[in-house]
């Protein structure tokens, strides 16, 4: 995330913030449902969440998880999930996922990250942060904005106070982008989907709205 991005989509998201739970948001709710219906092994496990925004998916982790570090780039985001109160196993922190995390290396059995990336202009850094702070064995769950939907114009968005539209910068990311990166940090992809809206299907006139993806670190 460049420096102007990271100010610009930091100020978007700290704007978003209040409505952003509220807000009629398709590709937010679809993500929710996919998490939850992962089959993820989350029991006793040690969690590491990049996107947690207003802890949507945050309350999911945090009924089954041993620990859960949440991390967002929006300190008003991160205020909204803090005020769930989802115990004292999660720990909150107001971080840029692209620099280097404050997580000890190979001590989390699980890294969640969900609609971060397509803010995101180089990949590897997160990949890199992810292996490198995973235990061997360990898994990556990923959701993002589908880059079909990126290409048709789709961004992340929101209608502002005074009712104009704000579209928060991104970049594009292919399937194979993601692919990639992730192999270069040692990780291998376990499972691929690509989930479409409620009452659509593979093949329809909707193309897919998340890309969904699972890795896990080599021993």
């Amino acid at each position: 995330m460049k420096h102007r991005a990271r100010s610009s989509v930091t100020k978007a998201y700290d704007a978003w913030a209040a409505q952003y739970d509220s807000d009629d948001n398709k590709t937010r709710d679809l993500d929710a449902a996919c998490l939850i219906n992962a089959g993820l092994e989350l029991a006793g496990r040690r969690i590491v969440e990049f996107g947690a925004g207003t802890g949507k998916n945050t309350a999911f982790l945090a009924r089954r998880a041993a620990h859960v570090l949440a991390m967002d780039i929006s300190g008003a985001m991160l205020d909204r999930a803090r005020a769930r109160q989802l115990g004292s196993h999660i720990e909150y922190i107001e971080h840029d996922v692209t620099e280097p995390w404050p997580v000890r290396s190979g001590s989390a059995d699980m890294v969640v990250g969900n609609l971060v990336l397509e803010h995101i202009a180089e990949l590897a850094p997160v990949f890199q942060e992810t292996a490198r702070v995973l235990k061997p064995g360990g898994q990556l769950y990923l959701a993002e904005l589908h880059p079909f939907r990126q290409l048709l114009g789709s961004q992340a968005r929101f209608a502002q106070a005074d009712g104009t539209e704000l579209r928060i910068e991104a970049w594009y990311h292919g399937v194979s982008d993601y692919c990639a990166a992730a192999r270069e940090a040692g990780l291998q992809l376990l499972d691929l989907r690509e989930p479409v809206d409620a009452g659509s299907s593979v093949g329809s006139q909707c193309p897919p709205r998340l890309l969904v993806m699972q890795f896990v670190k080599g021993a």
